[in-house]
């Protein structure tokens, strides 16, 4: 008899039927989709989608349905994989580089289960097939360059102080500072331990010259490190996102490694496109005086160019460079002190900072703009075959006007939203890599493999709780059965709570669920097993069954 108090029942009849709602997704199959994504030229809108619909309809490309999703994305489903292909072919051509296709799967859940926030569980690599990278960040070269850095840095320091030095060179993991007195070396030696405080300095005489020896601290040579390890990870994925790939994976692996896992990916070569592209900025003056309808005409001024801006507008800028992406040493998104507007604060390197301060105090109230430049394949039909080739792009993705000068720090003002703000910090800290990598490591495997994955891991998740099952149910009978029950609530909760975590499911992940099959009725064996040991003592069932009091 249930001895137990009704809000317990309740409480337990409520666990077991939200258990079961959020389980239930993941016995919904999953149909062939793509994914399209805009990028910063073009969103997704409400006019993509009825183009897409043309575009299928003309092609006799048949959907399954046609979804806007709310990452502002558009969810195209299909009944086979031979649909998915054509569909992918076709409008990677006719959308062009404004947009990204991902080949995925979507399960077909119904919407009054997604009302309630119930979806199936992700997929790991191994069980949804696609490709895994590892990537290895060439440390080495990031503290070369930035002792190349430092080199010109010093340079430019001591012509400022007008401490004349007779050479300032790079040998090995130092940089040599040579004088032909001891005067100056030693003037020189305070000017530049004052200015780089994170290099260690050292005077030294040999043969009648005087010089100072300057290293990269140990300190500073890990945050050289960190940052180009940071940096390449915030590179890769703000490139990974222009695939468009749905759950991608890209983590620190080590202390110089980066592990790239694209679930539903199956085109490595256009993988390692991605990610070896090269792309910079620039930051140029406008050219106000310039005729912008004259530049369309093709009567473009002397010294200047024509650009878009990522609205399509035109925009005319001087060709000369003030400073580039690579001079820029750290960018973070915040607000204006004084009108408390977005803003991206930018720090430059010593060279980039002087360069900086001369052109806006001679331009103050000037407007200038940031050009954000980007090799990366694009595809086009030629003679019915797909042809890729690498396209250079160029677009302005901020214009501000020069309030007052400055040099090594400075804010970007005129963003629309916090939003904006936090992206152009980002492709301005992301816009080139802050060292070389090298694949080390490549594997794709196929969606073919994984579907034999899950489907023996399915299998075998069934094998081992049938037998469990029927030998609970054949050695313990009536309490036998109790356990099986509690034994499929058990699996059900534990696929329900997966699934509300949003969890990635991998061959392990089956693996530790068998075995919690074959482990969770262990209790029940040995409280079983001490009823009986109860029973043949001649005691009652109700007894036997009755935990013992503690003397």
């Amino acid at each position: 008899m249930n001895r137990y108090p009704l809000w317990k029942n309740l409480l337990l009849l409520a666990v077991v039927v939200i258990g079961l709602i959020y389980a239930l997704p993941n016995l919904f199959s999953q149909d062939p989709a793509m994914e399209i994504s805009g990028t910063r030229r073009a969103e997704v809108t409400a006019d993509t989608r009825t183009r897409v619909e043309e575009i299928l309809r003309g092609a006799g490309i048949g959907s399954k349905a046609i979804e806007h999703s709310a990452n502002n994305r558009l969810l195209l489903r299909f009944n086979d994989s031979e649909s998915q292909l054509r569909a992918r072919d076709l409008l990677e051509v006719e959308l062009g580089s404004d947009y990204s296709q991902a080949l995925t799967l979507s399960t077909d859940v119904p919407g009054w289960l997604r009302g309630m926030g119930a979806l199936p569980m992700y997929l790991g690599l191994d069980l949804r097939g696609g490709i895994h990278v590892l990537i290895d960040v060439d440390m080495e070269a990031a503290v070369e360059k930035a002792l190349e850095r430092y080199t010109d840095d010093i340079r430019s320091l001591l012509r400022t102080e007008k401490l004349r030095y007779t050479r300032v060179a790079q040998e090995g993991e130092r940089i040599v500072v040579q004088y032909s007195s001891a005067a100056l070396r030693d003037k020189a030696y305070d000017v530049i331990g004052n200015e780089f405080r994170e290099l260690v300095l050292e005077s030294a005489d040999l043969e009648g010259d005087f010089l100072i020896h300057a290293a990269i601290s140990r300190a500073e040579q890990a945050q050289i490190r960190k940052f180009a390890l940071d940096q390449n990870i915030t590179t890769l994925r703000n490139r990974v996102n222009a695939l468009g790939v749905a759950e991608p994976i890209i983590q620190q692996q080590g202390e110089r490694r980066i592990v790239v896992q694209l679930p539903g990916a199956q085109d490595p070569a256009k993988l390692k496109e991605m990610l070896g592209a090269t792309a910079t900025l620039e930051y140029r003056l406008e050219d106000t005086e310039g005729s912008v309808d004259a530049a369309l005409a093709g009567k473009l001024p002397v010294g200047s160019k024509l650009y878009r801006t990522r609205e399509g507008q035109p925009i005319l800028l001087k060709k000369r460079v003030i400073v580039t992406g690579n001079q820029i040493t750290d960018a973070a998104s915040g607000f204006d002190q004084t009108t408390g507007q977005p803003a991206v604060i930018v720090n430059l390197d010593s060279a980039g900072g002087s360069r900086m301060r001369r052109v806006t105090t001679e331009n103050v109230n000037k407007p200038m703009a940031v050009v954000f430049i980007e090799t990366r394949p694009e595809t086009t039909m030629v003679d019915g075959e797909r042809v890729t080739r690498k396209v250079q792009v160029e677009e302005v993705i901020s214009v501000a006007s020069i309030r007052e000068p400055f040099g090594r720090r400075f804010q970007t003002t005129g963003l629309d939203s916090p939003q904006e703000a936090h992206d152009l910090a980002l492709l301005l800290r992301a816009g080139a890599l802050a060292a070389p990598i090298d694949i080390v490591e490549e594997r794709t495997i196929g969606p073919s493999l994984g579907q034999d994955n899950i489907d023996q891991g399915f299998r075998s998740v069934v094998i081992g709780l049938a037998l469990v099952m029927l030998f609970m149910a054949v050695y313990y009978r009536a309490f036998g059965l109790v356990a099986n029950m509690a034994l499929l609530l058990n699996l059900v909760l534990i696929v329900a709570i997966l699934s509300m975590l949003q969890a990635t499911l991998t061959l392990p992940g089956i693996a530790g669920i068998v075995l919690t099959v074959g482990m969770a009725v262990d209790a029940n064996v040995l409280i079983f097993e001490r009823i009986r040991e109860e029973k043949a003592a001649k005691k009652a069932q109700r007894l036997a069954a009755r935990k013992r009091r503690s003397r």
